[in-house]
């Protein structure tokens, strides 16, 4: 029994499994597939290997303003059944995007990876997205063929630029979900309840109707306030003071009328008050019923078939980079990707912040210089004014 016990101990627990992953290192562009969805148009975009302004890990870069993108690469199918999913990926926006995305795609094997495009079905869509001041952090569920979005929107992390975001998703087997950018949770909850996944369990009765006497008018004139027999409504008056001018020819200049003036009586626009009206009953709302055509799923977050993941965009300004992408079902390998993401970021931050400092002592040398030509514009002046004298 000592002996089998030991030898329990001894077995390794399974290890996590890698699905796909990316560096863009030597040979990417074998392992994706560049879209040609919309090169018949001309507005196809081309990819292209870069490191960005500063660092020196290499990724591919969306190269022309004003395109859409796209770009794919495939893996063994595998389904997420019984196990959790992360998806991660880097983003760099070089400059403002404007308008686009920085989103990935993943989904089902393709039978044609040079048609993908917006067309194309895909189980999970997660990123960042911006359009003027419309800005999220997308993730979309497709569901039974129908692609669902989360009911409130996740907050934007994309607004420093030439500064590498870390996206992470993890999709759980009990339906609950969690986001982190930079390491940092977003947003966690479940699937059931922050999407509309599901039909409603309970819906209003459709054949309940409002009754004939009901009032949903919650106030009322009041029927005994009356309006004053003094109250003068009579904005504007005939000038009873007015007189026609000596001059005046009725025969050339017609029949001679006394101007208008503004009534000094006048009290404006009478209204009854409001009080509470006594046969008021609320907003009516027919009354709730199960809803026939719910049907629970304790397995929203399973997909059959996972064997694509590709960026579909459409950039009004592009240079953004992507790197070191990973699928898999072990969080402790995304965290060793997460490290070549905190390695990159760390040089980078510091990077911006030298060249921020150097371009905020340059401002305030200039504002320097050009309060000291003032000064001595002034000096001048004065030296000037004296002599005069």
């Amino acid at each position: 029994m000592v002996l089998a016990r030991l030898a329990l101990a001894t077995v390794p627990l399974a290890a996590g499994k890698i699905y796909f992953s990316e560096t863009f290192g030597d040979g990417w562009e074998s392992r994706w597939t560049p879209s040609e969805w919309k090169k018949s148009e001309g507005t196809q975009g081309e990819w292209q290997s870069a490191t960005g302004k500063w660092g020196d890990d290499s990724g591919i870069q969306t190269s022309a303003d004003s395109k859409f993108y796209g770009i794919s690469a495939g893996f063994d199918s595998f389904s997420n059944d019984g196990k959790s999913l992360i998806i991660q990926y880097q983003a760099k926006y070089e400059k403002d995007i404007e308008c686009g995305g920085g989103y990935v795609k993943v989904g089902p094997k393709m039978s044609d990876a040079k048609a993908f495009g917006d067309p194309t079905e895909y189980n999970i869509m997660f990123g960042p997205d911006k359009c003027g001041y419309t800005k999220r952090t997308h993730l979309i569920f497709n569901y039974k063929g129908k692609n669902v979005l989360k009911k409130s929107d996740l907050a934007y992390k994309q607004d420093d630029y030439g500064i590498s975001h870390l996206y992470r998703l993890t999709v759980n087997k009990d339906n609950t979900v969690k986001v982190e950018v930079d390491q940092t949770e977003l947003y966690s909850g479940n699937m059931k309840d922050d999407w509309e996944i599901l039909a409603p369990k309970i819906i209003p009765d459709p054949e309940d109707k409002k009754p004939g006497d009901w009032v949903d008018t919650s106030m009322m004139d009041d029927p005994e306030d009356a309006k004053p027999d003094d109250w003068v409504t009579e904005k504007r008056i005939v000038d009873a003071e007015a007189k026609k001018p000596d001059d005046w020819d009725d025969e050339e200049d017609g029949e001679w009328e006394a101007p208008m003036k503004d009534n000094p009586e006048y009290k404006g626009d009478w209204k009854a008050k409001r009080i509470s009206n006594p046969e008021y009953k609320g907003v009516w709302e027919a009354k709730k019923i199960d809803n026939p055509e719910f049907v629970d799923d304790d397995a929203v977050y399973k997909y059959a078939d996972f064997g694509f993941i590709g960026f579909d965009l459409w950039q009004v300004k592009a240079e953004t980079i992507f790197d070191n992408v990973i699928i898999t079902d072990d969080a402790a390998e995304a965290d060793k990707f997460a490290e070549k993401w905190k390695a990159l970021n760390a040089v980078e931050t510091a990077a911006k912040k030298e060249e921020d400092d150097k371009k905020k002592a340059e401002e305030e040398a200039k504002k320097a210089e050009e309060k000291s030509d003032d000064d001595d514009d002034d000096d001048d002046e004065e030296e000037d004014d004296k002599e005069d004298m």
